[in-house]
Formats: C-alpha cells, structure tokens, sequence
C-alpha cells in the first residue's frame, strides 16, 4: 500500500487508490486465512494426536504422545481479546515446535493440554473426562511461590538497559530509503544537511562541547531504560509461578500472554545469574533447563527478578541447591587454558594492529600510533583471561554437579548427576599438548560444558558421574 501511494503521490486520488489496494488486500488474505482456518482439522487419538491442513492439497502430520515434550498455551492481543488461545506442541530434544493449533478457546486449549499430558504419561481418558478434569484442577488451589507486581516490574524494566529503538529507527530510515528520494549512503546528504550545525558545534568552547556529550549520553542512557522498562512490562506483566500437582506452571504477559506447565521430573538443571549493576542492588535470575523450549530460548525462565532468599525455596521444589554441602570441595579451571587464551587474545589485536599502522601509513590519513590503542585493548583482554581464572570454579557434590564463574557478572549452573545422559571430553592439539580439555555434559534441552578443566580433573568427573548414572534404577524415575 505504501509502495502504491509513493508511486503515485502526485495525482490527488493517490491516497484513495492506495486506501483502496490496501482493503482488497486485506479481503484476500483474510478470505484465504479463513479458508485456511475451516480446512484445518485436528484429531486426539488413542496413542498420537493428527493434524490435517491444506485448502488445495492436504497436508496430514501424526505425532505420537511420547514424541511430545511440552505443551503450552499462548494469547497475543486479538485473539485474548476474543477468548481464543494458541496451542504449541514441542517435540524433540532440541524443542522445536511440531504442532501448532490456533484459534481455540480458553476452555478447549485447557482441557487438549491436559488430556495430551494425561496420555503421555500413560493415562487413557476421554475429552469429556479431560474437560471434567480440568474444571476440578482449576478449583484446586495451587501455591504462589513467586511473582512480581508493579513496583518490582519496573524496578525490573529500569535494570534492563536496551538499545532496540534505535536499530527500529534504523529500519524505518532503510524503509524510508526505498519509497523516499533519499540515499542515506551518500555522502552529500549528510553535509549538506549537518554541516551547518556541525560547524556550530565545532564553534563551541571546550566547555560546551562536554556538557553537550554528556548531555547526549544521558539522553542514550534515558531512551535506553525506557526501552528496556517497556520491553520487560510487555513481557513480564503479570509474572507468576505456581507450585501445582504437576509441577510448575508459569503465566506472564501483557499483549501476548503465555501458560506454560513445567513438570518436575523435566527439570534437567538449573541456572542462576546477575548483572554488573544489578547484583549490587542483591537481584539475581532463576530459571530452569528443560526438555522444551520457552519463546526460542533452552530455559525457562521461573524468577528473572529475585533475591537469592527467594531463589533457593524454588530451586528446592525442583529438587536442586544453589549451594553445595559444606564438605564439598571447589577446583579451579587449568591456569595453562586460561593463560593460551590470553596469548590468543593479545596476538589477534596485534596482529589487527600492525594492519592498521600499515594502512594509516600508506594512506597518510592519520598517525600510525593510532594503531597502539588496538595493542592496548589487546592487552586488557590478556589481562582479563588471567584475572577470570581467579573465578573460574567447578564441584561435584554427592548429587549435583555446580558450575560457577565470572567476577562482576557471575553465574552458577547447577545439573543432577543422574540426568545427564553423556558426557564427553574434547581436546584440541594445543590442549593435548598442554593438558587441558573441555567436558562437554549430555544435557536434553540445554547445553552445559567446563571449558579449560585439567585433564586429570576432566576424567575424575567423567568417572564419577558414570558411576551415579551406572548405579541408578531409572524404572523407579518419573518420565
């Protein structure tokens, strides 16, 4: 519609025939949606549910019961509006989404999620039976054990910094680019429209000229919170956890709202992590890998906003500890990895760097000692590999394995020995020679890996973990 209008902006009915185009436009698709809609049959069977689709050929797709990992509920604007709800099938390790079902209501998207988690784990039992069912869950109370209101979310939105409007504006000036006479590549454009204030600005006083930077980088960092803040409501309003028979069940959401339930035995691990800023403020972030995915991401995000106080309660209801026992041994990561990383580091700055000086030489654009800042970075980069080691920690508890790093910003993933289902130690010709490896942990749903583990520590976890995944009877294991 826009590219009509701009094509024919100089007749007076231009904007009518866009107006128009745009309308028929909007029938087509809308009819085609529609027949795509009524074409669009599911059926729950027995051992798998089929989907059949298609309004010129058809296309049918059975996936059985065991094949589905989660099952999840999802309401953007419209159709929350409506009382409709999205249907999503997760299947696979990895939780790519097989099925999707659109446009059903509340109650339907209820009692289908839980009749396909029933058959799943074994129980046959007719819709009728599932709807009755889910009419009596939803009179049973379920145990709040987090949530955040109002003043938390945007205590929330105000820590998550976030230049995205700026890489919107940038897309609507290439839009603008296309339909406009406009070349934002061409040199000429911008002299001819900001010289004149650039050379006003150059007039300035030193004085001026640091009130003015400082001026626009507190206006960066003021378009940045706002954006952060607006992105957090949107997907975080109305954040709650609840601990009900099945195991976690998660709503948030202001336009798109989602309904995710979580079981515990899906629950592969546990991550924990905070901000430079933030973690001096004591807010930290929970949340749990699992078998399915949460909007594109491995884990599911259970308290993106809390204290540890409120963060070791949950990860006990999952049955993990964000602590281990007090007997239990830390080990530091290999100094030699940490110091080949640095070597690394430091050689691919230099090497930019003599690029650099031999280019300003050749050019003559500027002195050649410009390229001694990109030998500093490269420094400081060596420096912080040598630094990390110092936060570089990894132990093994009698039923959990704990991984924690970083100095301002650290993380701690915690997995259960007996979930794991590999694990494999990978070594390079530079770590061969200098006895490092990385131990890379069989995860579903997530990835978890000890980077730069001497050898010998890499083997005695290896065994180790072996051994409780060896002597555990997994017939006595939900799911």
């Amino acid at each position: 519609m826009a590219a009509a209008y701009f094509s024919m902006r100089e007749k007076w009915w231009a904007l009518f025939a866009a107006l128009g185009i745009g309308l028929v436009i909007a029938v087509v698709i809308g009819g085609f949606a529609y027949l795509a809609w009524r074409r669009f049959t599911y059926i729950v069977g027995a051992t798998d549910i089929r989907v059949e689709s298609g309004i010129v050929s058809r296309t049918a797709r059975s996936v059985p019961y065991e094949r589905i990992q989660d099952v999840s509920l999802e309401q953007s604007l419209l159709p929350r509006l409506l009382g409709l709800v999205q249907v999503k099938f997760e299947t696979g390790a990895g939780g790519d989404e097989e099925i999707t079902l659109r446009y059903l209501s509340e109650d339907q998207g209820e009692t289908l999620r839980d009749l396909v988690r029933e058959r799943k784990d074994g129980a046959v039992i007719a819709i009728g039976e599932a709807a009755s069912a889910n009419e009596a869950a939803k009179e049973e109370p379920a145990d709040v054990i987090f949530a955040m209101g109002h003043k938390r979310l945007i205590t929330f939105g105000l820590f998550e910094f976030s230049l995205a409007v700026f890489a919107v504006l940038a897309g609507l000036f290439q839009y603008a680019e296309t339909f406009v006479s406009i070349n934002l590549w061409d040199a000429e454009f911008w002299r001819d429209n900001f010289a004149d204030p650039g050379s006003a600005v150059a007039s300035w006083g030193p004085a001026v000229q640091i009130i003015a930077g400082a001026m626009g980088l507190i206006t960066l960092f003021i378009v940045g919170s706002l954006t952060g803040l607006v992105r957090t409501v949107l997907r975080d309003w109305g954040f709650v956890l609840e601990r009900t028979a099945k195991g976690f069940r998660r709503r948030r959401g202001l336009l798109t709202k989602t309904d995710v339930v979580m079981p515990l035995h899906r629950v592969q691990a546990i991550k924990t992590k905070t901000g430079f800023i933030r973690r001096r403020f004591g807010w930290h972030a929970l949340s749990f890998v699992s078998l399915a995915q949460d909007s594109g991401s491995a884990s599911h995000d259970v308290a993106p906003f809390a204290t540890m106080e409120e963060i070791a309660p949950i990860a006990r209801v999952a049955g993990f500890a964000v602590d281990p026992q007090a007997e239990t041994r830390w080990y530091r990561g290999s100094r030699e990895f940490r110091v080949d990383a640095a070597i690394v580091d430091f050689c691919v700055l230099l090497m930019i760097a003599a690029g650099a000086a031999v280019g300003l030489t050749l050019s003559g654009l500027a002195s050649p000692l410009f390229a001694l800042i990109a030998v500093a970075i490269g420094a400081l980069l060596a420096f912080r590999q040598m630094f990390l080691w110092r936060f570089d920690f990894n132990a093994l508890g009698p039923d959990y394995v704990f991984i924690k790093r970083g100095w301002l910003a650290p993380k701690l993933d915690v997995a259960s020995r007996i979930k794991l289902q590999s694990l494999e130690i990978v070594q390079g010709p530079i770590a061969r020679k200098r006895g490092y490896a990385t131990l890379y942990f069989g995860l579903a749903g997530g990835t978890l890996e000890l980077e730069g583990l001497p050898i010998a520590r890499a083997q005695e976890l290896r065994q180790a973990i072996l051994g409780s995944i060896a002597g555990t009877d997994f017939s006595e294991l939900v799911g």
